[in-house]
Parts: structure tokens; C-alpha cells; sequence
């Protein structure tokens, strides 16, 4: 690509691991990033020696040690998760399903923390997954309170369906951030998954600015709602404990 930088090239190469992926070709990332294979094995190569990818003996490579530990000084990300993770444990108890903490990063929520059980409900979440903010019941409480900008943009479309239920509609979309603003919770039953019900609020620091969603997923059933007390409980302490912005 025509004057794009180095970095930007790593960065796509990077990039290419989706969550769950442990290795892939050098072929596959080339694809996956748009690359000509000779411009990314020579990338994989410079970042193999950097320790930011990884390569094993099949020649397959991996996201490296390296990246984990940059990651790690992500400071308000890693403040974040360390002060809900308590009182995410205490929620997860009770709720006995699905507890994940999500933050805004761009267009998507950003997941930093999942808990889970054997047996809870089916849910696409995973830890530093993503997903579109109209679609889940954390991106929905994030885009409420996000810019303006960012509210008309994802307004604008496309919003992609998941299930029948999911939001595909400017109006609804606007209506639905208007009820999270008031009410300060959103419900999302069948929105990713017909048998599971998302629920978040909003986790806000001492200033009041919304920093997190924390949403539960259960059963999509007439139960669901009964878990809001508890979620609206958690994400107070959580918001308590956070250092004033």
C-alpha cells in the first residue's frame, strides 16, 4: 500500500490474530493483513526477533511473550479489572453465569474480564474480544455515553444483524440509548444469541464520566431481569473504588 508506514504494516500483522487463535501461517496473516507474503514474512521475521510474535518449530506463528508484557503496563485498563475483579467474583456467585467487564475502545467493547461456570449459558464473549456497539448489551450502555460524533456514526449504519432481535434500525438504536440514559440499565434479550439475554449498566468513576459497562449474560428467559439489583450493586462498588479523574 502506497506510502503507508512500516508500523502500520506490523500493527496489521499483529492484527490478524482473532481471540482464540493461538498460531497462524505466515500465508494466512498475509491475507488476513492485506500483505504481499514476501512484506509479511519479512515483518514476522523482524517481529519474531523482537519477541512480539512468536514462531514454533511447525514454523506457525504466535503472538510473543513480549506483547502480554506491553500489555500489562496498560495502566487504566489493568487499574480497571483490578479493582472490579472482587466484586466481579461476588456478582459471578451470585448470578452463577456469565459476569464480563467491557470499555469503549473505538467503535467496539473492548472486553477486559470474562467469569464463567460450567454450564451457563452460551455466550461469544471472550477476554480482549470485541464486539459492534449496537449489537451487545455493554456497547449499547457505552455508545449512550459516548461523543456525540460516535453516537451519529454508529447511527449512520450499518448495523449488522445477529439474530432477529438484534438492533438494525436507527430509530430503535436511538430510542434504546435514550432508555439507557434515563434508566441507567439495558436489557438485550436474544440480541447475539436467541437463548441468552445480555444485561450492563454503567461503571462511573468518582467524577461521574461512565468508564466501563459491567453486564451479566443468563438465560433468555423471565428471570433475567431479576439479576439487575445485584449488577446495579457491583458496578457502585466498582465505580467506588476507582481512582478520582
Amino acid at each position: 500500500m502506497t506510502g503507508e508506514s512500516v508500523v502500520s504494516r506490523a500493527v496489521r500483522v499483529v492484527d490478524a490474530f482473532r481471540p482464540g487463535e493461538t498460531t497462524l501461517g505466515v500465508s494466512e496473516i498475509a491475507r488476513r493483513a492485506g500483505l504481499h507474503v514476501a512484506t509479511a514474512s519479512r515483518l514476522v521475521a523482524e517481529l519474531v526477533e523482537l519477541g512480539l510474535l512468536r514462531r514454533d518449530t511447525d514454523r506457525r506463528v504466535g503472538l510473543g511473550l513480549r506483547l502480554w508484557e506491553l500489555g500489562a503496563r496498560a495502566s487504566p485498563a489493568l487499574s480497571l479489572r483490578e479493582v472490579a475483579m472482587p466484586l466481579m467474583e461476588d456478582l459471578h456467585a451470585v448470578v452463577g453465569q456469565h459476569t464480563q467487564l467491557g470499555v469503549l475502545d473505538g467503535a467496539e467493547v473492548l472486553f477486559l474480564e470474562r467469569l464463567s461456570a460450567p454450564g451457563a449459558v452460551v455466550n461469544h464473549t471472550r477476554i480482549a474480544g470485541r464486539l459492534p456497539l449496537h449489537a451487545s448489551s455493554s456497547g449499547l450502555v457505552l455508545l449512550a455515553h459516548a461523543s456525540a460524533e460516535l453516537q451519529e456514526r454508529t447511527l449512520a449504519g450499518p448495523l449488522r444483524a445477529f439474530t432477529r432481535e438484534t438492533i438494525t434500525t436507527a430509530a430503535r438504536l436511538r430510542a434504546t440509548l435514550d432508555q439507557v440514559r434515563r434508566e441507567g440499565v439495558v436489557s438485550c434479550p436474544g440480541h447475539i444469541h436467541r437463548d441468552a439475554c445480555g444485561i450492563a449498566v454503567p461503571v462511573r468513576s468518582p467524577s461521574g464520566a461512565v468508564v466501563a459497562a459491567l453486564a451479566v449474560v443468563v438465560p433468555n428467559d423471565a428471570e433475567a431481569r431479576t439479576q439487575v439489583p445485584a449488577l446495579r450493586a457491583a458496578a457502585r462498588g466498582i465505580g467506588r473504588q476507582l481512582p478520582s479523574r
